[in-house]
């Protein structure tokens, strides 16, 4: 697939835009394609983010973090990516729910801008919450607020929006009293594991997108498996929606550690 747009639009955070027509004729939102950059490198799941199926594109982002994306974002317009496949996975549930808080952070920004487009579209009430630690690396946000019927800025450094985080903000309106019937939140595992132990307590559905080690991504090698409600569930086939509340969020987390060191070595390499 030959990349036909390349944007560099925040540090370690690339866009492109890839011709891949038979992807966007069938991309839904929340799905998401397997990328390997080169026949040397391994394989990386990433977030659909847009697609335009008459022109026959499909958008991604994704953070520049170890050798993959690495050798990923050293490509250029006009360069053909080794393999880039997909729509994999299930799509979010779009109704009509009422209100809906959609959480992004990090490369998760672009994550929830197809399923706020789509909510919306469904007529609901979408409030989009959109983090990162510093104004400069906010990206989308003219497209997130189209999209929205309000979006809501966190930062770290407080540079733009409310000082913290994005789940320090729906925390504080929630206890103000808000309400929403929905809750979606893409992004790094530790920001979805504290949106949904903030949601909990009100009882609010919390869907979030998980994103572990994946390989094949059709389900054979079941190294993307979680544990949900006690159950085992593949993140490829079964995902990678679930929700947040049933979620064993500890084997999550020691299991994203696994390749820790291997990773880094990869890198140095």
């Amino acid at each position: 697939m030959k990349i036909i747009n390349k944007r560099h639009i925040v540090p370690n955070v690339y866009e492109f835009v890839v011709m891949a027509p038979d992807i966007a004729r069938k991309a839904l939102p929340g799905q998401f394609v397997i990328v390997i950059p080169d026949k040397y490198s391994e394989r990386t799941p990433i977030t659909i983010a847009d697609w335009d199926a008459d022109k026959g594109t499909v958008s991604i982002i994704f953070l520049e973090i170890g050798a993959a994306t690495r050798r990923l974002a050293e490509l250029r317009e006009g360069d053909e990516i080794y393999s880039f496949t997909g729509p994999l996975g299930k799509a979010f549930e779009i109704n009509a729910f009422g209100s809906v808080a959609l959480v992004g952070g990090c490369y998760g920004i672009g994550g929830i801008f197809p399923a706020a487009r789509a909510l919306k579209e469904a007529g609901n009430k979408v409030v989009s919450y959109s983090e990162a630690r510093s104004k400069f690396l906010l990206y989308w946000n003219k497209k997130l607020e189209e999209a929205s019927d309000e979006v809501r800025y966190s930062t770290t450094d407080g540079s733009q929006g409310t000082k913290g985080h994005s789940y320090d903000r729906l925390v504080d309106d929630l206890a103000s009293g808000e309400r929403f019937d929905r809750i979606m939140a893409v992004g790094c595992t530790y920001m979805m594991y504290r949106v949904s132990q903030a949601t909990k307590p009100f009882g609010i559905k919390t869907i979030v997108s998980m994103n572990p080690v994946m390989i094949d991504g059709t389900g054979m090698c079941g190294a993307c498996r979680l544990l949900v409600g006690g159950v085992t569930k593949f993140a490829c086939v079964d995902g990678p929606h679930f929700d947040g509340h049933e979620v064993d969020w500890d084997v999550v987390l020691t299991r994203r550690k696994a390749y820790l060191e291997e990773e880094i070595i990869s890198k140095e390499r």
